[in-house]
C-alpha cells in the first residue's frame, strides 16, 4: 500500500522548486525587457518614416472637417524614400553583425550592445513588413518591387556622393598644381637671374683690368718728354767726350 503521507514531502519540495524557478524566470524576463527598453537605440530617428506618416495622417485645418487630400504621387515618393532609408539600415546591420558577433565572443563588447543590435534587427523586420503593406495599399503588387527600386536609388546616391567627392578633390588638386607651378616658375626665374649675374662678373673684371692698363700706358707716355731729354743729354755728353779725345 502506498504511503501518501510520506510522498507529500518530495512532491511539496518539487512544487516549491518549480514555482521558484517559474517566478525567477518571469522576473528575469521582465527585468531584461525593461533593461532593453531603456537601452539607447542602435539607429537614430527615422525621419523618412515620420514624414510619410505625417503626410498619411495629416490633420484638417482649423474650422474644416476634412483634411486636405495628399496626392498619391507624393505619398509614393515619401514611401520610396522611407524604403531607401530602410535599405541603408539593412546593409549597415548585415555588415556589422559578423564583426559584432566576433567581438562578443572575445569579450570585447558587453551584452548590452548585443541586445541593442538584436532589437535593431527586430525593428527593421517590422519596418520592412510595414513598408510592404503600405506599398500594396497604395498600388496593388508594388510591395514586391518597392525595395528593388529603393536599392537602385541607394546605389545611385552612393555613386553620386563618390563623384562629388572626386570632383571636389580634383578642384583642390588643380589649385595645388597652380600654386606649385607658380612656385616652380619663380624658382626657375630666380636661378636664371643668379646665373646671369655670375656670368657678368668676369666680363666686368676684365674690362676693369683693361681700363687700368690703358691708364698705366697713358701715365708712361705722359712722362715721355722728360725721358727723351735725359736720353738727349746722355747722347750729348758722349759726343763731347769723343771730341775731347780727338
Amino acid at each position: 500500500m502506498v504511503n501518501w503521507v510520506s510522498l507529500t514531502i518530495p512532491f511539496s519540495y518539487l512544487g516549491i522548486l518549480v514555482g521558484s524557478l517559474a517566478t525567477f524566470s518571469s522576473l528575469y524576463r521582465k527585468r531584461k525587457a525593461a533593461k532593453s527598453s531603456t537601452l539607447e537605440p542602435w539607429f537614430g530617428p527615422h525621419l523618412q518614416r515620420d514624414i510619410y506618416l505625417s503626410l498619411l495622417h495629416i490633420e484638417p485645418e482649423p474650422g474644416k472637417e476634412k483634411s486636405p487630400a495628399v496626392p498619391d504621387g507624393v505619398l509614393k515618393a515619401a514611401l520610396l524614400q522611407r524604403a531607401v532609408e530602410d535599405i541603408r539600415r539593412i546593409l549597415e546591420v548585415r555588415n556589422a553583425k559578423q564583426a559584432l558577433s566576433n567581438l562578443l565572443q572575445r569579450g570585447s563588447v558587453g551584452d548590452d550592445i548585443w541586445q541593442r543590435f538584436l532589437r535593431a534587427e527586430k525593428e527593421i523586420e517590422a519596418e520592412l513588413r510595414d513598408v510592404v503593406e503600405e506599398a500594396n495599399a497604395l498600388q496593388s503588387g508594388w510591395g514586391q518591387t518597392i525595395f528593388q527600386s529603393a536599392n537602385e536609388m541607394h546605389h545611385n546616391a552612393i555613386l553620386r556622393e563618390k563623384l562629388n567627392a572626386i570632383q571636389a578633390q580634383g578642384k583642390s588638386d588643380r589649385e595645388w598644381w597652380q600654386h606649385e607651378k607658380a612656385s616652380i616658375q619663380s624658382r626657375f626665374m630666380k636661378e636664371l637671374e643668379d646665373g646671369e649675374k655670375v656670368n657678368t662678373k668676369p666680363a666686368t673684371t676684365l674690362a676693369g683690368d683693361k681700363i687700368g692698363s690703358d691708364e698705366d700706358t697713358v701715365l708712361v707716355e705722359s712722362g715721355g718728354p722728360a725721358a727723351s731729354g735725359d736720353v738727349n743729354s746722355t747722347k750729348g755728353g758722349t759726343a763731347k767726350r769723343r771730341k775731347g779725345k780727338k
